[in-house]
């Protein structure tokens, strides 16, 4: 468990899969991610056996609220590359269903993964891949001092048209410079 002032992250419980499967359903949330289908609990269940107990290049964590254990969202490592040190960036707040928090519980979780990401796993590089009308998630990743590395122009279809997605990554060096000047602590 990584633990913050406003929130730690820790391991996906059973428990949590009703709530996570409500929040990943929302319309507002679904045009963000890849999988744009509806998922059923069974669906929900095969993720969490499959990639979340199961599957080595996934390491997923619940957000929990540090006040009172509230779940609040789902953040993790995905896709990881052992051999060459990179990983896959997935995040969301589902509490009040804002996607992307304006109290910073996104961005906490954000610091306390990467610091779980490079000082513990020794990974190199974080990347992520968003879509063009994701403000909230290019604000907040543009924040932590994630860089665009690409355009995939046309890349998604939604409401009727196709949207640019951007390639984004952050760097282990990046990281310890932001420790030193934003004062940022795992």
């Amino acid at each position: 468990m990584k633990k913050g002032e406003k929130v730690y992250l820790a391991a996906i419980e059973r428990e949590d899969l009703k709530l996570l499967q409500q929040w990943r359903n929302l319309a507002y949330f679904k045009k963000y991610f890849r999988e744009y289908r509806d998922l059923n609990f069974d669906q929900q269940e095969d993720w969490y056996q499959k990639k979340v107990l199961q599957d080595p290049s996934t390491l997923m964590f619940s957000i929990k609220r540090v006040e009172d254990d509230l779940l609040l969202g789902c953040c993790g490592l995905c896709y990881i590359n052992w051999i060459h040190r990179h990983t896959d960036l997935s995040l969301y707040i589902g509490y009040q269903e804002c996607y992307i928090d304006e109290e910073g519980y996104a961005l906490e979780s954000c610091k306390l993964l990467f610091d779980y990401a490079f000082n513990e796993l020794g990974l190199n590089k974080i990347w992520t891949e968003i879509y063009e009308f994701d403000h909230k998630k290019k604000r907040l990743y543009k924040d932590l001092g994630f860089l665009i590395d690409g355009i995939l122009r046309e890349q998604y279809y939604y409401e009727g048209r196709f949207w640019n997605s951007y390639l984004m990554s952050f760097l282990k060096s990046q990281f310890e410079v932001s420790i030193c000047r934003r004062g940022w602590k795992g």
